[in-house]
């Protein structure tokens, strides 16, 4: 009886053992990884990739997937806590941050550490702003860092020789390049604001004037590890009236008019701000556009956004070996430069040589200029940074709508006063909030 139960098992492992290499066989033995990225840009970048890594690893294959930003933001916060999510994302550390704290995403594999953690290889802002308890979940991959784009042809026609230094030479300079048809209507904006739509983005490139004028979205309170809103105060009222001003008092833009970077590619904006990501864009799509980029003007500081992108495996990937090891290759040097000769966006690691690509596109210049004084401020590494941003950013979008803001420096005051008290709800709600 024991020797038959025994051949009974030995057939049922061959059969089992027969089924799986034929399953290999079927399919080559190969393997698949699968990305996820909110830049549809960026796919370029992951096919290039995929195919230099298929020379030495012909066995993988890749499911590349890119949507719109705020539909990944969405998607991810469905499939990462019911590990559905793809085994790679490429996401910024405010859209992950809550995920990272609630223990969804894995901490990275010793040797990819050690990478990370190089002397010299990340800044050390890049490294602050993606540390949790100690520990860097993700690989910084690329930054957004802002400058200012301005059309140098439409400034030459106005008689401007060069771009503005502060923000109040951008506002009127701003006005001078504004056009009207005969009715008066606003044709180009002196300057593209981002006064519509959803998620937290209106509330960032706000930031991008808050900033420079002596505020920000939070500031540390007296105990470490808690916050209170950083712009209720002069500077977070000058941000919003110059907004409202532009739009409703001096009409340089207008939410009836394209904005951001089609307006620009189409000369219906003469300036705006934007990450490098738009050079590539621009080289696509307006070739011929004469333009050039400076550094954020300045107003009570100066400064400029840097928001860091990074490469996460997921506690859902098949074979976190292999993400890790194609991560890394994403980041090395070749594919660093490569991403910013051909989508524009500016490499994360701080030792990878980029004055070749920069010689021939002068326009990156900007970028990763780092002169005394032009601080680098961005988002805060913690859980509910991307929920105060979006609450805030449906406030600013209501705000910048209201003529009756226009010399209403109490109506004013209430918009930032009103949005404040929410961002500090928001921090006690977590328990983060301090003065």
């Amino acid at each position: 009886m024991a020797r038959k139960l025994c051949l009974v098992m030995f057939a049922l492992l061959l059969v089992a053992s027969m089924a799986f290499a034929g399953g290999a066989a079927e399919t080559g033995g190969k393997e698949t990884l699968s990305i996820w990225c909110g830049y549809p840009e960026m796919e370029a970048f992951y096919k290039y990739a995929a195919a230099e890594y298929q020379k030495t690893h012909p066995n993988v294959e890749f499911n590349i997937v890119t949507h719109p930003l705020r539909e990944f933001e969405q998607k991810l916060s469905a499939t990462i806590p019911s590990n559905t999510v793809a085994d790679i994302i490429d996401v910024s550390v405010y859209a992950n941050q809550k995920f990272i704290e609630a223990g969804f995403m894995p901490k990275m594999p010793a040797n990819v550490d050690q990478f990370v953690k190089a002397p010299g290889r990340y800044s050390d802002f890049a490294l602050k702003n993606n540390m949790y308890k100690g520990d860097v979940y993700g690989v910084p991959f690329f930054q957004g860092r802002t400058s200012l784009f301005y059309n140098t042809e439409m400034f030459a026609e106005a008689g401007l020789s060069g771009p503005p230094k502060t923000m109040s030479e951008m506002y009127e300079y701003a006005k001078k390049l504004a056009k009207y048809d005969a009715a008066g209507n606003l044709t180009r904006a002196g300057h593209s604001l981002r006064i519509s739509g959803q998620g937290s983005g209106v509330a960032e490139k706000w930031w991008f004037v808050l900033y420079p004028m002596g505020g920000t979205i939070i500031s540390e309170g007296k105990t470490p590890g808690t916050y209170h809103a950083g712009y209720n105060n002069d500077a977070g009222r000058n941000a919003l009236k110059f907004y409202v001003d532009a739009v409703h008092k001096d009409n340089w833009d207008d939410h009836k008019i394209k904005h951001d970077a089609e307006a620009f590619q189409l000369g219906q904006a003469a300036m705006f701000f934007r990450e490098s990501w738009v050079i590539g864009d621009t080289a696509a799509k307006a070739p011929n556009l004469k333009y050039d980029t400076a550094l954020v003007p300045s107003d009570a500081r100066w400064g400029r956004i840097t928001n860091i992108q990074n490469l996460y495996v997921t506690k859902a990937a098949k074979n976190p070996d292999l993400a890790w090891d194609f991560v890394l290759f994403m980041v090395n040097d070749a594919n660093q430069q490569w991403m910013l000769d051909n989508v524009g966006w500016l490499p994360a690691r701080a030792d990878v040589k980029l004055d070749e690509i920069i010689a021939r596109k002068p326009q990156f210049k900007a970028f990763i200029a780092s002169e005394p004084g032009y601080e680098e401020f961005g988002y805060i590494p913690i859980g509910p940074f991307d929920e105060l941003m979006t609450r805030l950013a449906e406030r600013l979008v209501t705000a910048f709508l209201d003529s009756s803001l226009v010399d209403n420096p109490a109506g004013i005051a209430k918009v930032i006063s009103d949005a404040a008290a929410e961002t500090n709800q928001i921090l006690q709600r977590y328990n983060m909030f301090g003065e």
